[in-house]
C-alpha cells in the first residue's frame, strides 16, 4: 500500500455553520463579517459561494460587499459558534483511526496507507457530513504541498489528486501565486525576475531566486514550484501560532495618544489570551490601517519569552513607535506570537 496525506477542507466553513442555524439562508448570499452591519467600517470574514459570484471575498470591507451584493444577507461573526463547530468536525475526522494533524477550524491533514485514496477521501466527507452536516473538499497527494493545492482543486465537495505525476500538466501554466506561501507582493518580485508561472520559478536558476529572497526562501520558493515538501503529518494537539486582537473605528483616529491608549487596551486583551493559551508570547505585531485602507505592520521582540500585560503592552508600544505615518488611522490590531512559529 501508498502512503497518502490527504488535505481536509471544510467548505466555505463560517457561512456554513451559519446557514446551518438559519436553513431558510441556503442558497442565498451571505456575508459574514464584523456585527454584521454592512453600513459600518468592518472586513469580511466569510462569503458563501453565491455571494463570491459578486466578487465578495474574505478581507474585503463590507461597504464594498454592499456594493457588490446589495441583496446579500449580512450576519455577524460569532466566534463561539464557529470554535465549537470545528471540535465537533476534528472529533469525528479522528474518529476515523487515521493521522489526523489539525491546521485551524477548518482544516486538516490526514495520513493514510491505501491503494484507494479516492475511497478514504469520500469515506472522511461522508462521515463528516453524517457527524456535522457539513460539506468538505479533500485533496489528495503524496506530501503537504500537493495535498493542499490539491482541495482547493476539489472545491466544492470534490476530491482531487495531485502527483509529482500530474503537477506540471495541471499546475504548470498557472500564476506563481496559487502556491501556498507566495502573496501577492513575492509574485510582483518574481515578475520583476521575469518569473510568473509555476513552471518558470520551478526552472529559475536557484542561485539567481536565493539572491533576490534569502538563502531559506528562495530555494523553498523553487522547491514549492516543483512540488516537493514534506510529507509528516503529526498527531499532536493543534497549538496556535498567535493570539491576535483588533477593532476597526467607526470614525478615524487623528490624535496619536489616543491610538497608543488603543493599542495598551488591545495589548491587555491579547495578554489575557496569552495567559489563557499558557505559553509565553515571544513577538509582539502591531497592525496599523491608515485611511482610508492602507495596511502595514511592524513587530517587537521580546527580551525573554513573557505572558503578563506589562510587558506585552510595552512591546507593543515599541512596536507601534516604529511607524512613522501618522495620517488617521481606522484599523489597529495587536497579535502576540508564540516560540513554535510565527504567522
Amino acid at each position: 500500500m501508498t502512503r497518502w496525506v490527504l488535505h481536509v477542507d471544510l467548505d466555505q466553513f463560517i457561512a456554513a455553520v451559519e446557514i446551518l442555524r438559519r436553513p431558510e439562508l441556503r442558497g442565498l448570499p451571505v456575508v459574514v463579517g464584523g456585527d454584521g452591519d454592512p453600513a459600518k467600517r468592518g472586513v469580511v470574514a466569510t462569503a458563501s459561494y453565491e455571494a463570491r459570484e459578486y466578487g465578495v471575498h474574505s478581507g474585503l470591507p463590507m461597504r464594498t460587499a454592499a456594493r457588490r451584493c446589495p441583496d446579500a444577507v449580512f450576519l455577524p461573526a460569532d466566534r463561539a459558534a464557529y470554535e465549537a463547530a470545528s471540535a465537533e468536525v476534528m472529533t469525528a475526522l479522528r474518529e476515523l483511526g487515521y493521522v489526523t494533524e489539525v491546521l485551524g477550524w477548518d482544516e486538516a491533514f490526514v495520513a493514510a496507507e491505501t491503494d484507494d485514496p479516492e475511497a478514504v477521501a469520500r469515506r472522511i466527507q461522508q462521515h463528516i457530513r453524517n457527524a456535522t452536516r457539513l460539506a468538505s473538499s479533500v485533496g489528495i497527494g503524496e506530501n503537504r504541498i500537493q495535498a493542499k493545492l490539491a482541495s482547493a482543486l476539489a472545491k466544492p465537495a470534490g476530491v482531487f489528486r495531485l502527483t509529482s505525476g500530474s503537477w506540471f500538466s495541471v499546475l504548470g501554466e498557472r500564476p506563481a501565486g496559487v502556491l501556498p506561501g507566495v502573496g501577492a507582493k513575492t509574485e510582483r518580485k518574481l515578475a520583476g525576475m521575469g518569473i510568473r508561472t509555476v513552471t518558470e520559478l520551478a526552472g529559475a536558476d536557484l542561485a539567481a531566486v536565493a539572491a533576490r529572497f534569502g538563502p531559506t526562501i528562495g530555494p523553498w520558493l523553487v522547491q514549492t514550484a516543483r512540488g516537493l515538501g514534506s510529507a509528516e503529518v503529526s498527531a499532536e494537539p493543534y497549538l496556535p501560532r498567535s493570539r491576535s486582537r483588533e477593532t476597526t473605528f467607526q470614525r478615524n483616529i487623528e490624535d496619536w495618544a489616543q491610538v497608543r491608549e488603543q493599542v495598551l487596551r488591545l495589548a491587555a486583551q491579547v495578554a489575557q489570551d496569552v495567559q489563557a493559551e499558557q505559553r509565553p508570547a515571544v513577538r509582539i505585531v502591531v497592525k496599523v490601517r491608515h485611511a482610508p485602507f492602507r495596511t502595514s505592520t511592524h513587530g517587537h521582540t521580546l527580551a525573554e519569552p513573557a505572558s503578563d500585560g506589562a510587558a506585552i503592552g510595552e512591546a507593543a508600544l515599541a512596536a507601534l513607535d516604529k511607524f512613522t505615518d501618522r495620517r488617521p488611522v481606522r484599523l489597529l490590531g495587536v497579535r502576540a506570537e508564540f516560540a513554535d512559529g510565527e504567522d
